[in-house]
């Protein structure tokens, strides 16, 4: 069955002849079903209701307008840009299944395009459809792959990419990784090693890992992104399948709870389907007021 967006449920709030208080539960559980979670919904839908009591706000605009000056509060943004003359690295994480590699190749077109040496890197060596995925896309985009043999240690992919990249007088090492997070213990481990290579590779400040997460997953994205930070830390996030009904409030308790920014969102699967994350945007969409 099709998820009825937060927008349309919050619009139909209104509609409805309720007194106050059934309004605000009404309004807890829209956020609740619209992946805010149950805890921030509660707490942002308390804090509401007090602002509207004491300022004696009433109108749906008012209401509205609270609400998303609320919400923008938790919604951060992040301005990605790799220094000229520099080794920057930018290692992309994810679970499987979210769009990574595609993610990798929009990336690399993105900034091929703004005039920076681009340098994929294969770091997902266990699966052969990412490594093969990769080097389709550097062939179509003429952008070069860094790649070993299967089952190679990722952080030695890593390494050559961003010599690779020194020796080309500096640009972007675009790294893919593996996600299986169901072998959650080995993918920390070799997510750390790579984090150390990486580091120690790219010049300072120049070195930063995205988190990639599938618009539609709601609070599992939420969760993808705990454990990513956990174990190597998160600088960013990209939401792929934001053409999705699905613009849920992910992002809000991403932005809440774990100080993550987004970076990037991914409307398709086009190269040119990437659009640089406007907070004010993305909260006036899940409001339904844009």
């Amino acid at each position: 069955m099709a998820k009825i967006p937060f927008a349309e449920k919050f619009k139909n709030l209104f509609l409805k002849k309720t007194d106050n208080s059934e309004f605000f539960e009404d309004l807890t559980d829209a956020l609740i079903e619209g992946d805010v979670g149950a805890k921030n919904a509660m707490q942002i839908v308390d804090e509401l209701e007090s602002k509207c009591k004491e300022g004696k706000i009433s109108s749906p605009e008012q209401i509205t307008e609270e609400l998303k000056n609320m919400l923008l509060e938790f919604i951060k943004e992040a301005s990605l840009e790799p220094e000229e003359g520099k080794v920057n690295v930018y290692m992309l994480l994810g679970v499987n299944g979210v769009g990574k590699t595609t993610s990798v190749a929009k990336l690399a077109k993105l900034y091929s395009e703004k005039g920076f040496k681009i340098v994929m890197a294969a770091s997902d060596t266990f699966r052969a459809a990412a490594v093969d995925q990769l080097s389709m896309h550097g062939e179509r985009l003429g952008i070069r792959v860094v790649k070993h043999q299967m089952g190679s240690d990722p952080s030695a992919v890593v390494f050559d990419a961003a010599d690779a990249c020194r020796s080309a007088g500096g640009g972007l090492v675009l790294a893919d990784t593996a996600g299986r997070l169901h072998n959650k213990e080995n993918l920390v481990n070799e997510l750390k090693k790579i984090d150390r290579v990486a580091s120690s590779k790219a010049d300072e400040g120049c070195y930063k890992k995205i988190l990639i997460i599938d618009s539609t997953t709601g609070q599992n994205a939420v969760r993808q992104a705990e454990v990513f930070n956990e174990a190597v830390g998160v600088d960013a996030v990209i939401l792929t399948k934001y053409d999705s009904t699905a613009k849920g409030g992910e992002v809000v308790t991403i932005g809440k709870e774990l100080g993550i920014p987004a970076a990037y969102v991914c409307t398709g699967e086009k190269y040119d389907d990437i659009h640089v994350f406007n907070g004010k945007e993305y909260v006036e969409e899940f409001l339904g007021i844009k």
